[in-house]
């Protein structure tokens, strides 16, 4: 054989065959020990670069690896203060569907950050030119052009291994390419190398957890609602829910892909930012694997009854923590000591919340729920009370046949207002406590009583939208008010109820309410949106009593009972399918809500 010959068959055996069965990874240290994301040349180069308002800017390639013979380049946006040295590095990942974001390099850099943002999903780039090179994976996919591979073992056209590996995974190589990322900032003059963090939003939050369990490089990680581990494993109280399947060994999958196995190799501090009824970042599963983080700096902040967002309170919870640990100048109060009393005398359960100090407090507010189902379930803020720096709440029930859930948010007064990107500035700041689950085991071993009753009063807006959340509110012509308290049995409509709504509107209008039946809990049936149109007639309050049957679907289909309704909502339009119910031009200020019951009477 001549000796050209053999170095083509050596470089595809090589590529093509880079493992056999017998050396596949069996954990994360074994899936990443070959891996130095130091050792190939960046050879990062400069699409273009630009200065605005002091804040220098560059779009940037730069040489991830070579995958089955073939090379693969990131693109990302690099942004600093202009002139500046020895700035901490912070790395920021993109969530699903999305692309690196100028605004959020702009943020931190006017933040005094030197800011990479990588364009893991090879969108086109904000911006870009005809010609400009974009992130470029090669041989391998693990974009969301490829989205079987992000629950993937099993070898494939655009996969890495020929044998069933975790290096046919997608997450595999989003890791390798976001730490090649913190190569590249900790090669830039103006990036203190010891100084790097770390954050990311849904799949960049998974990233985020990835990267921070592999890179001691990482001196600081905050993800947003994901990173949340058992995602092939039944809930423990929702067994029915279906968890994600896997292309190939569920125990493999697990030991090397599982957030759950990457928890324990985390060093940094690490806030989770999270939202209570998030579809992504499940909120009992992300306890669960901040857990299993051996050290203790690690905080939660939980908005509640939010699905993939935050209001600003809490929002403003990353760029401080980040602030903390990269710069020195924030110092994040401890999380709430809480405990869950299932043994008081009168059987009632209760929530005893110790704040930490160090900041003035606001408020804290108290939560529970009764609901299995994380994604859908009702969070009831309990009435507490304050003795010295003690809060303490009474969790009432109907049954004990329904697992208790509670947690709480403190609410602190920082020194001067602070933002974050997309967000509204905040001068409050919002941390959570641990969660405590009781299963209705526990609750009848330590003889808990049922002592709650149902109630027709669902909401007399006194406490405003305590128990709802609020999309666009200060839009006059595009809000939403949605509520998840229907679902919850205290408030649960019955055969024979209507649904009764006093509200003023100060001028003639269409108020478009909805039903979603189902929200989130396929176990259980469809997903389906009812919507009812109601004239106001202005200047007045006025009180409007509906029946389920004055619910419908786009197609006609008319709501048979208020049984299976997880959320309402009270919108000024509601569009779907190419069909307009409403206006986009809410006549007037917002409707002003005085109550909302069940009722048997007649209006």
């Amino acid at each position: 054989m001549k000796a050209v010959e053999f170095l083509t068959l050596l470089f595809v055996v090589f590529w093509v065959n880079p493992v056999i069965a017998d050396d596949i990874p069996k954990t994360v240290k074994e899936l990443f020990a070959d891996f130095d994301p130091r050792k190939e040349p960046l050879d990062a180069k400069v699409v273009r670069e630009w200065e605005n308002d002091g804040i220098a800017y560059r779009y940037v390639t730069f040489h991830i690896g070579n995958f089955k013979g073939t090379l693969a380049r990131m693109a990302a946006f690099y942004a600093f203060p202009k002139g500046a040295l020895k700035l901490p590095g912070l790395l920021h990942l993109h969530g699903g569907g999305q692309r690196a974001f100028l605004h959020e390099v702009e943020f931190y850099a006017k933040r005094g950050y030197a800011c990479l943002s990588i364009n893991w999903g090879g969108r086109e780039m904000e911006e870009a030119m005809p010609g400009d090179p974009n992130t470029d994976w090669g041989a391998v996919d693990p974009t969301q052009q490829n989205v079987p591979g992000y629950f993937n073992l099993k070898p494939g056209d655009k996969h890495l291994d020929p044998v069933e590996s975790p290096r046919n995974n997608n997450w595999y190589l989003l890791t390798l390419g976001a730490r090649r990322g913190l190569t590249f900032l900790e090669q830039q003059k103006e990036v203190d190398p010891e100084m790097m963090g770390l954050y990311g939003h849904s799949m960049g939050g998974n990233l985020t957890v990835y990267v921070a369990g592999t890179d001691d490089r990482v001196k600081v990680a905050a993800p947003s609602v994901g990173g949340s581990g058992f995602r092939t494993q039944p809930w423990p109280l929702l067994p029915e829910q279906r968890k994600q399947s896997v292309n190939g060994d569920v125990g493999l999958f697990d030991a090397t892909i599982g957030f759950e196995s990457y928890a324990p190799h985390i060093k940094a501090p690490l806030l989770w930012l999270g939202a209570t009824n998030d579809f992504h970042g499940i909120m009992d599963d992300t306890y669960r694997t901040g857990e299993l983080i051996p050290h203790q700096n690690v905080r939660y902040a939980f908005t509640p009854h939010m699905n993939h967002r935050f209001t600003p309170e809490f929002a403003v919870a990353r760029p401080l923590w980040i602030d903390q640990f990269l710069k020195g100048s924030f110092t994040f109060p401890g999380t709430p000591e809480s405990k869950l009393v299932l043994t008081a005398e009168d059987g009632v359960p209760v929530l005893e919340v110790t704040p930490d100090t160090s900041l003035p407090i606001e408020r804290v507010q108290l939560l529970y729920s009764v609901d299995p189902d994380p994604q859908a379930r009702f969070w009831r803020t309990a009435q507490a009370t304050k003795d010295g720096n003690l809060w303490i709440a009474k969790l009432p029930i109907l049954s004990v046949e329904q697992p208790l859930l509670a947690y709480a948010n403190v609410y602190y007064k920082i020194p001067k207002n602070s933002s974050a990107p997309q967000a509204e500035p905040s001068d409050s700041l919002a941390i959570s406590s641990m969660l405590h689950t009781a299963t209705p085991d526990d609750l009848r071993r330590e003889e808990v009583k049922a002592t709650d009753a149902r109630s027709s009063l669902i909401d007399e807006f006194s406490h405003g939208w305590q128990d709802w959340y609020t999309l666009s509110a200060n839009n006059p012509h595009h809000w939403e008010y949605s509520t998840r308290k229907l679902n919850d049995p205290k408030w649960q409509g019955q055969p024979d109820e209507k649904l009764a709504l006093e509200v003023n509107s100060e001028h003639n209008n269409e108020l478009v309410i909805v039903l979603t039946e189902n929200f989130f809990r396929s176990y259980r049936g469809k997903s389906q949106e009812f919507v009812a149109v109601v004239k106001l007639c202005g200047g007045k309050p006025e009180t409007i009593s509906l029946m389920p049957d004055a619910f419908t679907t786009t197609t006609g289909e008319k709501l048979s009972s208020w049984k299976n309704v997880d959320l309402l909502s009270f919108r000024a339009y509601f569009e779907k399918e190419g069909r307009l119910l409403g206006s986009k031009s809410w006549k007037g200020p917002q409707p002003n809500f005085h109550e909302l019951r069940w009722t048997t009477g007649q209006h």
